[in-house]
């Protein structure tokens, strides 16, 4: 019995935890396939709200996201590259087994759903902050100066790079 206690300890000593985090480019964060998001309800998200316009992926970019309400938000996404739409994305952030769920589900410019009838993209929440969420692969930050940066990891060729996306306050009309 001593022996097996002494394994466990020796066990726990020697085996780091699992990390819930790990750097997946220089601004984003993955969880571990092992981890569970951190507690988190919409209500920490209340900043994102509002209209948001700015550059990414060499275009154009429009973000609009709703006020929390019923333990969610909707958000909506487009792409304008040569005055022409690219795509679209429809959003959700829900609050999910004590955190928050990131959803995104992309559209062609005929509103031709990328993925499958019933799928979507899903990006977990990593690690919260004051104005700032770690999604798994997508950082949200709202700067001091009121301004929105979001980074994502994509994969491409086989590589995974950092897409960077400023946005500034945005009256929708």
């Amino acid at each position: 019995m001593r022996a097996t206690c002494l394994f466990v300890f020796l066990l726990l000593i020697a085996c780091p935890a699992i990390p819930a985090q790990a750097p997946s480019t220089p601004n984003t964060l993955k969880l571990d396939p092992k981890a569970e998001s951190p507690k988190a309800v919409i209500a920490d998200m209340a900043w994102l709200a509002g209209a948001w316009r700015g550059e990414g992926l060499g275009g154009v970019c429009e973000e609009i996201w709703s006020p929390p309400l019923a333990g969610s938000m909707i958000g909506m996404f487009r792409l304008v590259k040569a005055d022409k739409l690219a795509f679209s994305e429809f959003m959700t952030i829900a609050e999910e087994n004590g955190s928050l769920l990131l959803k995104i589900r992309h559209f062609d410019p005929q509103f031709k759903g990328w993925e499958e009838k019933d799928q979507f993209v899903r990006f977990p929440l990593v690690k919260m902050g004051t104005n700032e969420a770690y999604f798994s692969g997508l950082t949200i930050r709202k700067n001091s100066d009121g301004g929105l940066r979001i980074y994502l990891a994509m994969k491409l060729k086989g590589e995974v790079k950092e897409e960077e996306f400023v946005f500034r306050p945005s009256a929708a009309k």
